[in-house]
């Protein structure tokens, strides 16, 4: 299954050792993200880094680790899909639901009830995951 994962999931999977990472660790699924998210998770890293007393070098390398698993889907693959989810969604989640499109992913991975106002793709939390 090929999944279009949220920042905020890979942020809960960056800050502790628990589903999120379980789950991006999995095999069974595929995982891509807008190129938007390295820039999102960049803008909190100090806070991130604070709230988990993380070392640079830890954090470097559990997103390294992360990011192992996840595509990266540049604007230049989703941009066309932009106008259309602009009408849809809340404006900060525009460039994921772009990116899923582009990519005809199966859904997306989140815990954003932002996406659940759109009906173009499925969205996907932890526990449906894990189920």
């Amino acid at each position: 299954m090929k999944l279009c994962v949220d920042t905020n999931r890979i942020i809960a999977a960056l800050v502790k050792d628990g589903t999120a990472r379980k789950i991006l660790f999995d095999k069974t699924y595929s995982f891509i993200t807008a190129d938007y998210t390295l820039s999102e998770i960049d803008k909190h890293r100090a806070e991130l880094q604070e709230k988990t007393k993380l070392t640079d070098d830890e954090f470097d390398i559990i997103l390294t680790l992360l990011f192992e698993n996840i595509e990266i889907t540049p604007q230049s693959n989703y941009k066309k899909y932009i106008n259309e989810c602009t009408e849809m969604i809340d404006q900060d989640d525009v460039p994921l639901l772009a990116a899923a499109l582009s990519c005809k992913a199966d859904g997306i991975w989140t815990h954003d009830a932002h996406f659940d106002k759109q009906k173009k793709i499925k969205v996907f939390s932890n526990i449906d995951l894990l189920n």
